[in-house]
């Protein structure tokens, strides 16, 4: 904890540093506009409520130096980011405009005025600015695509299917993935006879998961007045892909006959939303959350009524820590379907846990639960998991046996289930209930790490069948390499075994993975004593009373062997 606080200071100091600098050397006119300490600090604060995706508070601090970009480029991506990022589309075109007029323009600027010129159809325009980003080579690998698949779509009809084809073609092999998405849209943008062929390919593609383009599939069939086949592809899709939340909500949609207008794939704006979204998913893997964000909201400029954006948005939220617009974001969601609806309360609770408000979690997921009109067994699957994580085990078990009494062995879900109420189980103490679950989990799938794990780890603290174990967690570590619970219960396997000089090898490692687990720091302690290494081990064990969140027994526990050993 120390530590922390000492880099997140050093941190800082050295960005206000940096900072510092390159106000200090600013061209000599400007000195006198920005050279000063409130600027300095509406520098410094707006970067920093930049990366941390506050981005209506960064957009203010940012505004107040409007003309930086003359004398330091990069301002003005910063300031672009913030403004999109904060929704300020307008504005985010004027200030384009003027960078372009006082020929300070970048690649943000040329994106941003070219989807404006883009959305309001004015195709000439956006290719003008698509080709001068194009042309821009100090771009990223991700950025240069974007550009020339913009560029591309902005210039269709000059192109016609043949020529748009070919430039489709030369485009970047590292992004084939994209390019048979592309593919499938410029056919259906022209009206090609073979789009459906080209769809059925892709969504039928086994290297590569395209589940979510059953989606603009079905769109296209219903757009054809196929609707039986548009029902039919959804169908087998939720078999494959049974939760894959944009698939059921519009399986939601068509028995109930909704007219769904979120996407046409003769519309140019709807192609490049999605476009711009492949990248946000694709940055924000990378924890890229701010450029993700980025193209995410020109996705919404472009096509605000593609509700499926906004769980990207709200995830990204999630993941800086942002739970009250994460929050913010998922109740808006709930109102677009039973599906997004039951989703949302899904990760609003969840979030309600991080907050410490447990309790107020388990009774917003009970209501919506029992709100759900029709509820299917991954519905009641996603509801006794989160019981058994938030250690109602009681009332987990009872759900997981109202799936198993639905489902049988060949049911995908079947090996979870088991592996859930067998855990909850345990943790009431019914271990011969547990034990049969956890053995009924790995006969039908013997290859789950986690499963053999747990029942492993289990017969180990029970003394039993440890060498059985042993070679349990051998495998279990083949199919999870580098995993340090499995490398403890290895190592701790090993303890019992009395085979100390192997298991401190694994200890110690596990250790170093999670060096601040408690349980993994006893287990080491026990071994550093075994080997002789007896201050060590006290050491280990006063490091676990100093924990946070130690149960009382381990503590108990410690205590005794720090006076007494082992």
């Amino acid at each position: 904890m120390l530590i922390s606080k000492k880099l997140t200071k050093i941190t800082g100091l050295t960005s206000f540093v940096i900072i510092f600098i390159f106000f200090s050397t600013l061209q000599a006119k400007n000195s006198d506009k920005f050279n000063k300490a409130e600027n300095i600090s509406d520098y410094f604060s707006g970067i920093v409520l930049l990366n941390q995706s506050k981005y209506d508070d960064s957009a203010k601090r940012l505004k107040k130096l409007d003309g930086l970009e003359k004398s330091h480029p990069s301002f003005s991506t910063k300031y672009l980011y913030s403004l999109i990022n904060s929704k300020n589309y307008n504005h985010a075109f004027s200030y384009s405009q003027k960078m372009e007029r006082e020929n300070h323009d970048n690649f943000e600027s040329d994106l941003i005025i070219g989807l404006y010129h883009l959305k309001n159809s004015k195709f000439s325009l956006s290719n003008k600015y698509f080709l001068k980003a194009r042309n821009r080579n100090s771009r990223s690998i991700l950025d240069n695509y974007i550009a020339d698949s913009l560029y591309l779509w902005s210039a269709l009809e000059e192109f016609g299917l043949n020529k748009t084809m070919n430039y489709l073609s030369q485009l970047d092999d590292r992004f084939e993935n994209l390019k048979k998405i592309q593919n499938v849209f410029i056919n259906c943008y022209f009206n090609s006879d073979d789009t459906e062929y080209f769809f059925k390919e892709l969504v039928n593609d086994t290297k590569t998961d395209f589940s979510r383009y059953n989606y603009f599939y079905a769109k296209y069939l219903e757009s054809k007045q196929k609707n039986i086949e548009a029902k039919k592809v959804i169908e087998l899709a939720i078999k494959k892909y049974p939760r894959n939340l944009l698939i059921n909500q519009y399986k939601i949609d068509l028995n109930s006959l909704k007219n769904n207008s979120e996407f046409d794939c003769k519309k140019k704006v709807d192609v490049v939303a999605e476009i711009l979204y492949i990248a946000a998913n694709a940055l924000s893997s990378q924890s890229l959350l701010s450029s993700s964000n980025f193209y995410l909201n020109l996705s919404k400029f472009l096509n605000k009524e593609f509700n499926a954006f906004d769980t990207l948005l709200a995830e990204n939220s999630y993941n800086i820590g942002d739970y009250p617009n994460a929050k913010k974001i998922y109740k808006n969601l709930a109102s677009n379907g039973n599906a997004f609806k039951w989703f949302a309360n899904k990760q609003i609770a969840r979030i309600l846990v991080e907050e410490d408000k447990k309790k107020f979690s388990l009774k917003l997921l009970e209501k919506a639960y029992y709100s759900l009109e029709i509820k299917g067994v991954y519905e009641i699957f996603d509801y006794a998991e989160f019981l058994k994580n938030n250690e109602e085990f009681e009332k987990s078990i009872n759900y997981y046996t109202e799936i198993l009494n639905i489902i049988n062995e060949q049911h995908p879900l079947f090996p979870e289930v088991t592996d859930g109420r067998g855990v909850a189980y345990e943790r009431l103490g019914q271990w011969n209930k547990a034990e049969k679950d956890l053995l009924a989990s790995l006969k039908v799938s013997p290859d789950q790490a986690y499963v053999i794990n747990y029942l492993a780890y289990s017969w180990i603290e029970q003394g039993v069948k440890i060498e059985k174990s042993l070679e349990m967690l051998k495998k279990a570590n083949g199919l999870k390499t580098n995993d340090p619970y499995i490398i403890d219960s290895l190592g701790w396997a090993l303890f019992k075994l009395k085979r100390y000089d192997e298991s401190k090898d694994y200890l110690k490692a596990a250790v170093s993975l999670m060096p601040a687990d408690p349980i993994v720091n006893d287990h080491y302690g026990d071994v550093l004593w075994k080997v002789g290494e007896e201050i060590q081990a006290r050491y280990y064990w006063n490091y676990v009373l100093n924990l946070e969140k130690v149960e009382k027994d381990l503590k108990d526990k410690i205590e005794k062997k720090i006076i007494k050993g082992l």
